[in-house]
């Protein structure tokens, strides 16, 4: 019992845990750029023009940012430089789309997603990654 309510944590909690975080997350963010991957000359996917760069060119950052980052994040691969455009893609869609983080539709999952994301920016990938093992 007293385990559950120390502040304390070990090294291997830790990695465990920020495993966890860039599995799940990278996963799910994959599954989302994937979809406008494949879908990706529908005229009805609607992708914001993100820093009005143009309509393709914010489809192609999305997808490299949704898809491509993401997979660097689930193996752990230059994880704190990569989720930099992720973050940069999720708050351009919220803020383009006008959701409000209340909103439970699409506005909650906006913020939990840049909630994750910022915290593996901050925490980095943990040792259980191909960076930690590298000892970048």
């Amino acid at each position: 019992m007293k385990r559950l309510i120390t502040t304390h944590y070990s090294a291997g909690a830790f990695n465990t845990a920020t495993l966890l975080l860039r599995i799940v997350f990278g996963i799910l963010m994959m599954y989302r750029g994937y979809e406008i991957l494949v879908h990706f000359s529908n005229p009805q996917r609607y992708i914001p023009n993100i820093m009005g760069i143009g309509m393709t060119a914010s489809k192609l950052f999305v997808i490299f940012a949704e898809f491509f980052c993401a997979l660097f994040v689930v193996i752990g691969l230059f994880t704190r430089l990569v989720v930099i455009p992720i973050i940069i893609v999720i708050i351009a869609i919220f803020m383009a789309k006008h959701y409000t983080v209340f909103d439970l539709a699409t506005g909650e999952t906006y913020a939990l997603y840049l909630s994750a994301f910022i915290t593996l920016l901050l925490v980095g990938p943990g040792k259980v990654s191909v960076d930690g093992m590298t000892g970048r």
